[in-house]
């Protein structure tokens, strides 16, 4: 384990100064954290320093959380995966399909409408020129951006990733528990974990000890993405956490606190194939396979000024949390790190 920590350490060193990675990385075999590091700073102009404790955005990480909170639902009785969508919010969709599912919503196979197409606009920068992201505050918020839009194609047939899809998972939830969502997953998840850092904090009211997300420019200039994202995010993505807490949320999973062990399983199965060979989707989650067995469980997460990457590597009994407060950099040391299992 002494020269997998060294290994690791090195080749972790090496690609944080080759590609000027700002963020934290940390590494658990078993329970034992063999690598934990800090890079960058958190802001820049102050050159207040990244440190293991500071708080960054995850993105669509946090999707996990949205088909915890589905799950625990659903465990209890409140819903099924095959309820209907019409069944399940009080909101009109005047051109969805009857048939969507919450399973078509947790796996990205309704067809519905996103409120941001890849497939039309290439950065996310651009959504926000007609509607403004500090009026972005709230689930329902996002409903006028794709709420009157038409199907994409019929539901099941065919992956094609969805943000708009986890906004409605984020409201069943809020409509089925009386709860803003924020706060149904602080009670119900962020709680029972001990994630006492992880929060959805509003980008013009960040706490202490939270980085800044920086955009970098090509002439080497840089700023801040406080205009380049909602305000404060919610179910599709957007909350903060610490490494740690990533890691308690994990171990919150695996230990069944959070779920019983047949939701687990279910959210851990592969439900779809996604994209390239070997890549699957559960709910909220991916997972890699290789010769037929699972690699890794993986969460990404992409946002101007955001990156992160999260994994677990089952048969190695490995972990992996890489935050960062740039565009990129956690897919590189995940590479990295790969390199050596």
């Amino acid at each position: 384990m002494s020269t997998l920590r060294m290994d690791l350490s090195r080749l972790i060193e090496e690609t944080s100064k080759e590609i000027e990675f700002s963020g934290v990385i940390g590494v658990k075999a078993g329970d034992d954290l063999i690598h934990s590091s800090a890079h960058g700073y958190s802001n820049r102009a102050d050159e207040i320093m990244n440190t293991t404790e500071t708080r960054f955005g995850i993105a669509s990480g946090c999707k996990l959380f949205t088909a915890i909170a589905i799950c625990q639902l659903i465990q209890k009785g409140k819903l099924r995966f095959n309820s209907k969508l019409k069944d399940c919010l009080s909101i009109a969709f005047p051109d969805f399909h009857q048939n969507v599912t919450i399973h078509h919503l947790l796996t990205h196979t309704s067809g519905i409408p996103d409120y941001f197409d890849e497939e039309v606009m290439e950065d996310f920068e651009e959504l926000w020129q007609k509607n403004p992201m500090y009026h972005m505050k709230r689930l329902k918020d996002f409903l006028p951006l794709f709420q009157d839009e038409v199907m994409k194609f019929e539901p099941g047939e065919r992956f094609h990733y969805n943000n708009a899809g986890y906004i409605l998972l984020g409201l069943i939830v809020e409509e089925l528990t009386g709860l803003e969502f924020s706060e149904y997953i602080n009670k119900s998840i962020f709680l029972p974990c001990e994630m006492k850092n992880s929060g959805y904090f509003s980008m013009d009211q960040l706490p202490k000890n939270t980085a800044l997300g920086y955009i970098d420019e090509e002439n080497g200039a840089w700023r801040t993405n406080v205009y380049s994202l909602p305000i404060k995010g919610g179910a599709d993505g957007g909350a903060y956490i610490t490494t740690s807490d990533m890691f308690r949320l994990w171990d919150g999973l695996f230990s069944n606190q959070l779920l019983n062990q047949e939701y687990t399983n279910l959210l851990f199965e592969p439900h779809i194939a996604a994209g390239d060979k070997g890549e699957y989707y559960g709910y909220g989650i991916w997972i890699r396979k290789k010769n037929d067995a699972i690699f890794k469980y993986h969460l990404m997460g992409y946002d101007p000024g955001v990156s992160f990457n999260s994994a677990v590597y089952p048969v190695k009994r490995m972990k992996t949390v890489i935050t960062s407060n740039k565009s990129m950099g956690p897919y590189d040391i995940t590479c990295a790190i790969e390199k050596e299992l």
